[in-house]
């Protein structure tokens, strides 16, 4: 891969005087979309048991319906990147914001499993294009100097996003007394579940009114006075002029981006810039982390807790993303993307292996089982009476029931360190101008795929070949990535978008 210009430039004229309250603002207002990125990505992971019981469906079907989102997912982000291009950042993230207003009624109120889908996915076009047009907003309109700081907060708002939507299943299923059980309105629990959501997602709707279109946006459609004035009131008029000029200069003379520019025309073949871009994308999936996020409630009943307690460590698991992130956030300009990548590569190979290792010492509970009075089990449990067993579950003994517990945790702390806002960041800046939106579209799309085959296999892969294999997979997968890194990855930080070459 052709490695982002080593030689530096000076100190970019956007130093001149930044209008750093408008920038956060800005910031701000796009990564709503973060948030409901991962609120509409963790609210399912209480709701699993009542689609099933709604939906009367058993792994297959309900693997579906918790990853028919992200086929959305995958369309949203393929189409939003080029849509970008003819349409503009803002305006796609105001479509966007409108389908997650429709996705969070519609799963609510659905009556079938067909029903259920089809918002679901609606929603995952929104997910999908707010996932690919919030790094790519932000990072136009950032500060070289501390665009992974500012690019990072999109991770936070994901991570918050899912923290708030473990709370509000929580708090709603302890008011309620389970996700299952009628509330408001005569409403099942579950549906509440995904109409809090309306909430941020008109906000974000209007809000985003009130943010300006990305100058690198309107260069490439020739609106160069436009640009001059965003930038001006960015980085103060002299600087303006200069980014502007800088802007074009890194264009293609010829021709407007296009999606064949994605092809390197001296050497054939798709650019090795977008493979890095698709292995990013990729690997952040494989190693397992929207198991956690999606089937998180779901996996701790499974090894004996209650669901109330499943979804309390869901909400301990979300704050300690958000601890991991900031820490991040803080580093990130330092550090630099590709120290913090193999750091997380390494954390997560050795977490996942204990969790894998943990759930090899214990004895599978088959749903129907007779235990005979008197049985008591790893994990401690004692049966007064004869007893048949309602649903599977995992016998542990407590120590190894702890040491799942605090690898899980650990590991999704690893990941929210490093490949949760790191592939983000690359991806919205590792791209030459003309080919970002591109280049983002088809990582993007490579992710969400990546993102639902895992999510479709885990409760098949779980049922047949076991808890053990199935995180021994994803330990493997996060070993293999940090030879990914050191092959194809080379570090970004501190440079200007203009100097990548690609």
């Amino acid at each position: 891969m052709t490695d982002v210009n080593q030689a530096g430039a000076p100190p970019s004229a956007e130093l001149e005087r930044t209008n750093m309250g408008l920038v956060i603002l800005t910031v701000l207002v796009a990564t709503i979309g973060g948030f409901l990125f991962g609120y509409d990505s963790g609210v399912i992971n209480g709701t699993v048991e009542g689609l099933r019981q709604a939906f009367n469906s058993e792994e297959v079907g309900t693997g579906f319906n918790v990853a028919s989102m992200l086929l959305g997912c995958a369309i949203g982000a393929a189409f939003a990147g080029r849509a970008a291009d003819v349409w503009g950042r803002r305006t796609m993230m105001i479509v966007a914001a409108v389908l997650f207003i429709v996705s969070a009624w519609g799963s609510g109120i659905a009556g079938t499993s067909t029903e259920f889908v089809i918002y679901r996915i609606l929603g995952g076009l929104a997910v999908g294009a707010a996932s690919v047009m919030a790094p790519a907003y932000i990072s136009e309109i950032a500060p070289a100097h501390m665009r992974g700081r500012l690019t990072t907060i999109q991770q936070i708002a994901i991570i918050s996003g899912l923290f708030f939507s473990f709370l509000a299943n929580y708090l709603l299923a302890n008011t309620a007394g389970g996700s299952t059980t009628e509330f408001w309105l005569g409403f099942t629990t579950w549906r509440w579940m995904f109409w809090v959501e309306l909430i941020p997602a008109v906000i974000f709707f209007f809000a985003l009114f009130l943010i300006p279109e990305s100058p690198r946006f309107l260069v490439i459609k020739g609106k160069h006075e436009k640009a001059t004035e965003v930038l001006g009131r960015l980085f103060g008029p002299k600087a303006a002029g200069l980014k502007v000029a800088e802007i074009q200069q890194s264009l293609t003379a010829d021709h407007k981006p296009r999606l064949s520019d994605l092809i390197d025309r001296n050497k054939g073949g798709i650019r090795m810039i977008v493979w890095a871009g698709i292995g990013l994308a990729v690997f952040q999936q494989l190693v397992g982390i929207n198991i956690v996020f999606y089937y998180g409630a779901v996996l701790w009943q499974s090894v004996g807790l209650s669901e109330n307690d499943a979804l309390m460590i869901n909400v301990l698991s979300g704050a300690l993303s958000i601890a991991a992130v900031v820490l991040g956030l803080l580093v990130i300009d330092r550090l630099g993307r590709k120290p913090m990548l193999l750091v997380g590569s390494v954390g997560m190979a050795i977490t996942l292996g204990l969790v894998a290792y943990a759930f090899s010492t214990g004895t599978f509970m088959a749903s129907g089982t007779v235990l005979e009075a008197g049985t008591v089990l790893n994990n401690g449990t004692v049966y007064d009476a004869q007893t048949t067993l309602s649903s599977s579950f995992l016998d542990l003994t407590p120590q190894m029931g702890l040491l799942a517990l605090v690898a899980a945790n650990i590991y999704v702390m690893f990941f929210n360190f490093s490949w949760g806002p790191v592939m983000w960041v690359m991806l919205g800046e590792m791209f030459p101008n003309q080919i970002r939106g591109s280049g983002l579209a088809v990582s993007g799309f490579a992710q969400w795929i990546a993102n639902f085959g895992i999510t479709m296999s885990f409760p098949i892969m779980a049922a047949g070949i076991g808890l053990t294999l199935t995180y021994g997979f994803y330990a493997l997968s996060a070993l293999v990535s940090v030879f990914f890194v050191l092959a194809l990855v080379h570090e970004t930080r501190g440079k200007e978008l203009e100097q990548m070459t690609g």
